[in-house]
């Protein structure tokens, strides 16, 4: 799955949490948002100077937040894991070094328990 595609899958299912999501999809999705971030943060610096708000950012950050937790919990259910797993993020630094793993983490190459592999209905051999 190419950058592209990826964002658009995302936003398609802004707030789906069913289904798998492949780490291509994950990462890519990952990859836009801190673009955006960027992108926003040196817009506000630009546009409101001598401001400590970043208005632009906050929106971008409000935008993508939803359909985030969609794409991580749908990343995490493709290594057959229930989202309820973000939850280990409130597990000081523990926590995100797991999620990190397991967003890193191949996929099941087979059909789980949320449903067949991400990449199989585009015909791609390429790693989940």
């Amino acid at each position: 799955m190419g950058f592209v595609d990826a964002v658009k899958s995302v936003f398609s299912q802004y707030v789906g949490l069913s289904g798998r999501a492949a780490r291509s999809e994950y990462w890519y999705w990952v990859l836009f948002t801190v673009l955006v971030s960027i992108a926003t943060v040196i817009l506000d610096l630009a546009l409101f100077p001598d401001n400590d708000v970043s208005p632009l950012n906050s929106i971008a950050n409000l935008v993508f937040l939803l359909p985030g937790w969609a794409v991580s919990v749908r990343r995490l259910h493709d290594l057959d894991r229930s989202g309820w797993w973000l939850l280990i993020v409130l597990v000081p630094l523990i926590g995100w070094i797991v999620l990190f793993v397991w967003a890193a983490t191949k996929g099941d190459a087979t059909e789980n328990r949320f449903g067949p592999p991400p990449l199989a209905a585009a015909g791609s051999t390429a790693a989940a």
